[in-house]
């Protein structure tokens, strides 16, 4: 199943009207791991690695259309992605800490 699919479903979408919207928050999920110490070669809709997808899922979910999240729920979602990137940033998988290539 595609990146933009998961998403879709995800965010509970089944038209295709929103497909410009979520591609693009997908990228937008992407550029912001990307400003952090994560590999590029990680980074990418092809062959993602499935910590780094649920980080770009819940990205979505947290800013998708105008969605009316309670202040609870959106700081939920905010405090579950901050967390998903930081546990990538600790792993030589996803960074250049260990001297691996991804």
């Amino acid at each position: 199943m595609a990146l933009l699919d998961k998403v879709k479903l995800a965010c509970r979408v089944t038209s295709e009207a929103y497909d410009t919207e979520l591609t693009d928050l997908i990228a937008a999920a992407f550029a912001d791991m990307g400003i952090t110490d994560i590999k590029a070669a990680v980074l990418t809709e092809t062959d993602t690695l499935p910590l780094v997808e649920r980080a770009v899922i819940t990205f979505c979910k947290l800013n998708f259309g105008y969605v009316m999240l309670s202040g609870d729920q959106y700081a939920r979602l905010k405090a579950s992605y901050d967390e998903q990137k930081a546990q990538l940033l600790m792993s030589s998988t996803y960074t250049d800490w260990g001297g691996s290539d991804a």
